[in-house]
């Protein structure tokens, strides 16, 4: 249970795998002078082996409820800037704990993802058919990326420096 007095992230970040969620969310803590906790990493280190290795292992529905769990912790404990993974804002439970959290949006094309992430064998849903299964992915879950963000950025053609700079100024509009 979350009370008054309970740190809140600053900004949660979200979107598709290529959008960059790590490397902004790191530079936008840095930028902001606060903590960055991915939640993908997070998970790694807790059950020590990769979430590729989950996903095989244990299966997808294993590795969602670990996810849930630490998101729902990281929200309501973590203070600086936190990076969720791609789906995580799929899970009905996630969605409705990111009510009232600035979330961050950032949106990215295939080019841009693709050269970005190469899509190697390390995302494990994206392993067979990569930019098929991306545009699918991406198809299903735009409308939820889009209900929660507080803001969207378009992260194409941008460096991270770039996407930071636009970030702070949407989030400092948001709450104006």
């Amino acid at each position: 249970m979350v009370n008054e007095t309970s740190p809140r992230p600053v900004a949660v970040v979200v979107g598709p795998p290529g959008a960059g969620k790590t490397t902004v969310g790191r530079a936008l803590a840095t930028r902001l002078g606060v903590p960055f906790h991915d939640v993908d990493a997070a998970i790694e280190a807790a059950q020590g082996r990769s979430i590729s290795d989950i996903f095989v292992d244990d299966g997808e529905a294993v590795f969602r409820d670990l996810e849930r769990a630490e998101v729902v912790r990281a929200l309501a404990e973590e203070p600086g800037v936190v990076s969720l993974g791609g789906g995580a804002v799929m899970d009905p439970l996630t969605e409705a704990t990111l009510s009232g959290h600035a979330v961050v949006f950032l949106d990215v094309a295939i080019a841009d993802a693709s050269k970005r992430i190469g899509f190697d064998r390390s995302r494990p849903l994206l392993s067979v058919n990569p930019r098929a299964s991306w545009v699918r992915m991406m198809n299903e879950r735009r409308p939820t990326y889009e209900r929660v963000a507080t803001v969207r950025v378009d992260t194409g053609g941008r460096t991270p420096e770039q996407v930071v700079d636009v970030v702070v100024a949407e989030l400092a509009a948001a709450r104006a």
